[in-house]
């Protein structure tokens, strides 16, 4: 087994230098931490006091107003609704995530709505709204209230007539009177002589439409609306006519 070579004095040296280079300069490092920080210290220590008095200079006005209690009070509130606010937060959170999944329906819908408008434009529905604007006004302007009131009372026997009108027996017998009084020429109308017409009258055409006509009359004149309850005669009074 050999011996271990001794190790000399300026090996030593060496390694005591290097290992001293190496303290020194972790000292360096932690005095140049250790200013900065000072320096921050510094900083922030000017900044506060800068906050502290712009927050004193901006308080002032409300002065009167706070009580050094109220801070307290607050605290306590808020120390006491915690639940609540925590409840509220859970709330809020909950409405965020439905507006989240809301936001493509509303913009489909949004979209859809537009579409459905732009298709009511092209068939004309808007350009029939603005004319019915303008009817209106045209019956606000020639119409007074009293005349509306009137319609508004009268409105139910007015369906019943445009009911009756729109039976297809009614309409029928409207399209033959129009096709007859369009194939009337009025100019090249005949003259009739009253024994000329008396001779009319006996044709079967005629005798029928003048059975239709005192019929018609006669219905008119036997068809009156609902009666009406008759006035209250006053009482007489005692001991008149004595």
């Amino acid at each position: 087994m050999n011996a271990t070579e001794p190790i000399s004095v300026a090996d030593r040296l060496d390694a005591l230098d290097r290992k001293l280079d190496l303290v020194l300069a972790e000292i360096e490092e932690v005095r140049r931490i250790r200013r900065e920080f000072e320096e921050l210290k510094d900083d922030l220590a000017r900044v506060g006091k800068d906050l502290f008095q712009t927050a004193v200079t901006e308080l002032e006005g409300t002065a009167p107003f706070v009580n050094t209690g109220d801070f307290a009070a607050l605290a306590k509130r808020l120390i006491r609704n915690v639940n609540t606010m925590n409840e509220l937060l859970v709330q809020l959170e909950g409405a965020r995530e439905f507006l989240v999944d809301a936001a493509p329906l509303g913009r489909q819908l949004f979209s859809d709505g537009l579409a459905k408008m732009d298709e009511l434009d092209r068939k004309g529905y808007f350009a029939m709204a603005r004319e019915l604007q303008r009817a209106l006004d045209n019956v606000v302007a020639n119409f007074t209230v009293e005349d509306v009131r009137l319609l508004a009372d009268n409105l139910g026997a007015i369906l019943q007539t445009v009911k009756n009108l729109t039976q297809s027996q009614m309409l029928h017998a409207i399209n033959n009177a129009v096709e007859v009084y369009q194939k009337t020429d009025f100019e090249t109308m005949e003259e009739y002589s009253l024994w000329r017409a008396f001779r009319e009258a006996n044709k079967p055409e005629m005798r029928r439409g003048l059975g239709f006509l005192i019929v018609f009359l006669r219905n008119l004149s036997a068809h009156t609306p609902a009666a009406r309850k008759p006035a209250a005669q006053p009482a007489a009074q005692p001991g008149a006519g004595d």
